[in-house]
């Protein structure tokens, strides 16, 4: 039965995964209201469904303890990060999972090299860590506007014309390296339309509760939508690789946005295959000596083992 659910998820996200050297036009190459003809309450059922998953899969992850996952999350301002975390997560241990947003870099962590203030927020083996945006953003929002490359007050000879070409090469180095030592990268970039981003500025400006969403300054960034699809195209293009590949989930239903990343990850995980440690011939001769004793210290009238007598009458022995 995994192995066929495993299939299933490989087979749902095929489509959404781009080939590694392939070159991306996101334009052109794909649509940001694909379904995959599923209507959205199958799709509601398959979201619990993963998410179930999810946890299943999260909890023997900690239990190994080998391995830990990254998941990045990129996409235009509107483009649904947010609520993906909310609801693709919405069944794991808390303890296993934390989010990263990054914001505009401090002073500190200009001080340092641009990789470094992600590098604080790896997760730790048997963790899965998000962010919120990521160490994409060195050749996104600062490639489209190259006045911050200045505020991070690199030498003259690492500004020049193959800064993001150079960039791309670093990246894919670190994600290998951070794979190499069992740590796995999942890359989502959530593929939204112009329109649907228009509209979802509407509803937060006319929505009074959702005002606190907005800022001038995503109209501002609205008006570089060419520079960025650009910007997104060329990086996906560079970065999708063997080791850590991009997966072009369509953002304009969020409904379908939000099953596609729990197939994402749980694929990831599936391919992981987490088990729980095994128990040694001591560890279990010691098991079996605190059960004895523990059966022993059963009040009057109640089950030895409480547990054990209710899976026998699920059972109906």
């Amino acid at each position: 039965m995994a192995d066929k659910q495993a299939r299933r998820i490989a087979k749902f996200i095929a489509p959404l995964r781009v080939k590694p050297g392939s070159r991306v036009d996101l334009e052109r190459d794909f649509d940001p209201r694909y379904k995959a003809r599923m209507k959205k309450r199958k799709g509601t059922e398959l979201l619990r469904t993963g998410v179930a998953l999810l946890a299943e899969y999260q909890a023997k992850l900690a239990a190994q303890d080998a391995y830990g996952v990254l998941l990045c999350l990129q996409a235009i301002d509107a483009g649904g990060k947010d609520g993906t975390i909310r609801h693709v997560m919405s069944g794991v241990n808390p303890q296993g999972v934390h989010v990263s947003s990054f914001k505009v870099p401090s002073a500190e962590e200009l001080d340092h090299d641009y990789l470094w203030r992600y590098a604080q927020r790896l997760p730790a083996r048997g963790e899965i860590a998000i962010f919120n945006r990521s160490h994409y953003e060195e050749v996104l929002v600062v490639r489209v506007h190259p006045e911050n490359l200045d505020r991070q007050r690199l030498p003259e000879e690492a500004k020049g014309p193959d800064v993001w070409e150079r960039r791309y090469r670093e990246i894919n180095d670190w994600e290998r390296y951070l794979c190499d030592n069992g740590f796995k990268v999942v890359k989502i970039f959530l593929n939204l339309s112009n329109e649907e981003q228009r509209t979802r500025f509407l509803k937060r400006i006319d929505l009074p509760e959702k005002n606190w969403k907005f800022s001038g300054a995503d109209v501002r960034e609205r008006a570089r939508w060419d520079d960025y699809q650009r910007a997104f195209s060329e990086m996906i293009s560079a970065t999708s690789t063997p080791w850590a590949p991009w997966y072009v989930v369509p953002a304009d239903r969020k409904w379908f946005a939000r099953i596609s990343a729990a197939a994402v990850l749980a694929h990831t995980l599936t391919e992981i295959d987490p088990r729980y440690p095994a128990v040694g011939k001591k560890a279990r001769k010691e098991l079996r000596a605190a059960k004895r004793r523990l059966e022993r210290e059963a009040p009057e009238g109640a089950a030895r083992d409480p547990y054990a007598a209710g899976r026998e009458a699920e059972r109906g022995v």
